[in-house]
């Protein structure tokens, strides 16, 4: 599983980015997720507006 950031719904808000534990999500006019960083623990996905900004996907 990994969180992705779809480009075409996200306002760039920023209401994701402080609430990541990880501090995985870094908004530079879009959110961006560091894989490398994220736990996946969907926190953000609950504070995201947009629904479909943020989006649960599943590897493989």
């Amino acid at each position: 599983m990994s969180v992705k950031v779809n480009d075409n719904l996200c306002l760039g808000c920023g209401q994701c980015e402080p609430v990541c534990p990880e501090k995985a999500i870094m908004v530079w006019g879009i959110a961006r997720v560091n894989d490398k960083d994220c736990t996946e623990c969907l926190i953000c996905l609950g504070y995201c507006p947009v629904k479909g900004a943020l989006e649960e996907v599943r590897n493989g």
